[in-house]
C-alpha cells in the first residue's frame, strides 16, 4: 500500500507500511521463517551482493513482516526510516555502539535509565569513548560541555522515572552547531506524543516493549532516523551482532499499533486527572507530571507537545517504610517494574530499577526512598483514584 504522507497519525498507525501477500489478506501476515527461497544460483548470487527495497536473503538481516513494523513506526514518529530489535536496550545500545569509536566524546545527561547509563560508563567509556555527564535541564551545562569533537549527545525526552524534562529544541541546535548527531530515548514521551523529529533529533529511539506493546507481552525496541544512518551504520552493526526483532513481535506489535492512539490517549488524560486529584494530598510531599501545571517545567512540556505521557512520578512522605505501606495497600494498582501497561503499575525505583545506583548518584538524581513511580492503564480512573487514596489512608 503507498502511504499518503497527509494522512494524520492515527491513520498512519493502521495502514502504513502494509506489504499484502498474492493472497491479498487483510491482517497483515506474519512470515514466521529464517531464510528465503532464490529461484537459481544467479539470483542468489546478486541479492547478496546488494538487495532491493522488497527483497530478503535471511531474518537476522531483514523480514517481510519486521520491514512492515519498521516502516509504520518510523512513519508515526516522522523518521524516514528504523531499524526494530530485540528490546529497547538492544535498540540503545546498538545505536550507541554503531555511532561510536575510540576516541569519540559523547555529552549525556545525567539522569538516564540504570542501564542506559552501565551501556555509557561500565562499556563504552571501557573502550576508549569520552563520557561527560550533565544535568539535562540546564541548557548552559549543555552548551559548556560541548566540544568540536563531540560526536554525539545522549539523553532522555522526559527522564525515567523523576520526569525532567530536556529543552529539546535548545540541545538539537547547540549540538548540530558543533557537528554533533542527537540521539534521544524517547520512551516515556510515547509514539503518539514524541516530539523528537519536530524538534530536529537525528535519532529517536523506543523500547516498544512499553506503549507500542502495550499489554506486558513482548519486548522489543525500535532506532528511528535518516535512511543514510538506519540502512548505513546500524543496519550493519544490527544485522552482524544479533539484534534484529523476530516476525512475531513485528506481527503483534503491528497489530498493537493499530489501537496505540486510542490507548495511550486515555492514559495520558488520566494521569492528569490523577494528578490533579493527589496534587495537595497530605500523605505526598509532591506530585510530578509535565501536564500538570504544578511541573517546574511546565511550560517547556506544553511547548514540545499537547502531554507528557502516560507516567507521573509521587513523593510519598515517610521515605521507604511509608513508601512499602503505600504500595503493599494497593488493591488494583499492581507492584512491578515495567511502565506502558493496560494495567496500572506502582514501580519504587530505588530499590529495583536504579537500585544499581551508588546513593549519592541517586541523591542527584532526585531518587529517594519516598519516589514511586506510577504507570497509569487503562481502567477506569475513578477506580485508579479510590485505590490510590486508599492506600494513601494506610500510610504513615
Amino acid at each position: 500500500m503507498k502511504m499518503n504522507d497527509q494522512w494524520k497519525p492515527r491513520t498512519k498507525a493502521v495502514h502504513s507500511g502494509i506489504r499484502r501477500s498474492q493472497y491479498n489478506e487483510v491482517s497483515e501476515a506474519v512470515f514466521l521463517t529464517q531464510g528465503f527461497v532464490y529461484d537459481s544460483a544467479e539470483q542468489a548470487e546478486a541479492r547478496f551482493q546488494s538487495l532491493g527495497d522488497d527483497e530478503f536473503i535471511y531474518a537476522r538481516y531483514g523480514n517481510p513482516t519486521v520491514r512492515m513494523f519498521e516502516d509504520r513506526i518510523s512513519s508515526l514518529l516522522g523518521y524516514e526510516d528504523c531499524f526494530a530489535c530485540t528490546s529497547g536496550m538492544a535498540a540503545v545500545s546498538g545505536a550507541l555502539t554503531a555511532l561510536l569509536k575510540a576516541g569519540d566524546h559523547v555529552v549525556a545527561a545525567r539522569a538516564l535509565f540504570g542501564s542506559c547509563l552501565y551501556v555509557l560508563e561500565d562499556i563504552l567509556a571501557r573502550f576508549g569513548v569520552e563520557i561527560t555527564l550533565i544535568d539535562g535541564t540546564d541548557n548552559a551545562a549543555w552548551d559548556a560541555a560541548l566540544r568540536p569533537d563531540t560526536r554525539l549527545v545522549f539523553f532522555e525526552s522526559i527522564s525515567n522515572p523523576t520526569l525532567e524534562v530536556v529543552d529539546m529544541r535548545h540541545v538539537v541546535e547547540s549540538a548540530h552547531a558543533v557537528g554533533a548527531l542527537v540521539l534521544v530515548d524517547d520512551a516515556m514521551s510515547t509514539p503518539v506524543y514524541s516530539y523528537a523529529q519536530k524538534c530536529g533529533a537525528d535519532i529517536a529511539i523506543i523500547s516498544t516493549t512499553k506503549h507500542v506493546d502495550g499489554q506486558g507481552r513482548l519486548l522489543g525496541g525500535a532506532i528511528c532516523g535518516s535512511k543514510e544512518l538506519i540502512r548505513g551504520p546500524i543496519e550493519t552493526y544490527m544485522k552482524h551482532t544479533g539484534g534484529a526483532m523476530n516476525p512475531f513481535t513485528a506481527w503483534t506489535h503491528l497489530k498493537a499499533l493499530e489501537t496505540i492512539d486510542l490507548r495511550v490517549r486515555a492514559q495520558a488524560d488520566a494521569a492528569l486527572e490523577i494528578a490533579q486529584a493527589l496534587s495537595d494530598h497530605p500523605k505526598l510531599s509532591a506530585v510530578r507530571y509535565p501536564s500538570h501545571p504544578g511541573h517546574p517545567q511546565h511550560q517547556l512540556a506544553m511547548s514540545h507537545s499537547m502531554s507528557a505521557g502516560t507516567v507521573l512520578a509521587l513523593e510519598v512522605k515517610g521515605g521507604k517504610a511509608a513508601c512499602f505501606q503505600f504500595l503493599n495497600a494497593l488493591e488494583i494498582i499492581t507492584i512491578s517494574n515495567n511502565f506502558a501497561d493496560a494495567k496500572s503499575i506502582a514501580t519504587h525505583p530505588a530499590t529495583t530499577t536504579h537500585q544499581r545506583l551508588p546513593q549519592d548518584q541517586k541523591e542527584v538524581l532526585g531518587i529517594s526512598d519516598g519516589l514511586v513511580r506510577l504507570s497509569i492503564g487503562l481502567e477506569d480512573v475513578s477506580d485508579i483514584i479510590a485505590d490510590l487514596r486508599q492506600a494513601l489512608d494506610m500510610t504513615g
